[in-house]
């Protein structure tokens, strides 16, 4: 009789045990048959008061210890990088360990873009032992996932992702692309007495900026960033529309 591969018994383990987890919490969960497995193994849609919601991420996961660093595990990338990082939904790489205590997970997309801001060539997906998935943080982790979708939606996410940064849910963010198709964000915090940019030219490091530092002669300027003349005056707008947003919490509010 022919023999049963070691690694499909580990295989079905660990993706019999994420998809446990997420179906004890009501989500549904869509196996993606081996025979079309580009890189992903299962499709989850996050529901929500027993309502399905509009997000879903694809799922790659391992199990075993082939995959064991010293600080956690390590996902090989190998040929999929391109559709984990610019896919049309985001993709997780989950590990399963039963022997470090269970199931840990990592942002795959989110790592590949900002693995592209830096210029770096990846050739595995970083899995800390820290971010652990079990029954007591599912919940914060859906909400976590379903706030990154929301902002994927509005378009920012990606540059989020770029910059290696964090939107809260009532932060200002706008985006603009300049003439020649190069993408910058206005990011306004709430209370906050500056705002940030985001800028494809300045590697998507974040630059802390007030309006006072906009200069538009003898060229356009914001602190020492040089723009154009349609980014100076995007710029000004940006300020001027969220100028409430910077006043103390509780004064100034709009009724």
């Amino acid at each position: 009789m022919p023999k049963v591969p070691e690694s499909r018994r580990i295989g079905r383990m660990a993706v019999n045990a994420v998809r446990g987890l997420l179906e004890r919490h009501g989500h549904i969960v869509q196996e993606i048959d081996g025979g079309n497995d580009h890189g992903e193994d299962l499709h989850v849609t996050f529901v929500r008061d027993g309502l399905r919601t509009e997000d879903s991420v694809a799922v790659q996961v391992k199990g075993g210890v082939s995959t064991r660093t010293r600080r956690g595990h390590r996902v090989p990338v190998g040929d999929h990088g391109g559709n984990w990082r610019d896919g049309s939904i985001p993709v997780l790489c989950v590990v399963h360990d039963p022997e470090r205590g269970g199931l840990f997970w990592a942002n795959a997309t989110r790592q590949l873009r900002r693995a592209r801001a830096l210029r770096k060539a990846v050739k595995s997906i970083v899995v800390s032992r820290e971010s652990r998935l079990d029954d007591a943080g599912i919940d914060a982790f859906v909400q976590d996932m379903r706030r990154y979708l929301a902002w994927e939606r509005e378009g920012v996410g990606r540059w989020a992702d770029m910059a290696g940064v964090e939107f809260a849910p009532d932060d200002i963010v706008k985006p603009f692309e300049n003439e020649v198709g190069e993408p910058m964000v206005f990011w306004q915090r709430r209370g906050e007495q500056h705002a940030t940019l985001l800028h494809h030219d300045m590697d998507w490091e974040p630059l802390a900026i007030r309006e006072g530092m906009l200069r538009f002669k003898p060229i356009p300027l914001i602190g020492d960033a040089i723009l154009d003349e349609a980014e100076a005056h995007w710029l000004m707008g940006c300020f001027k529309s969220t100028e409430w947003w910077r006043r103390p919490i509780g004064q100034g509010e709009p009724v």
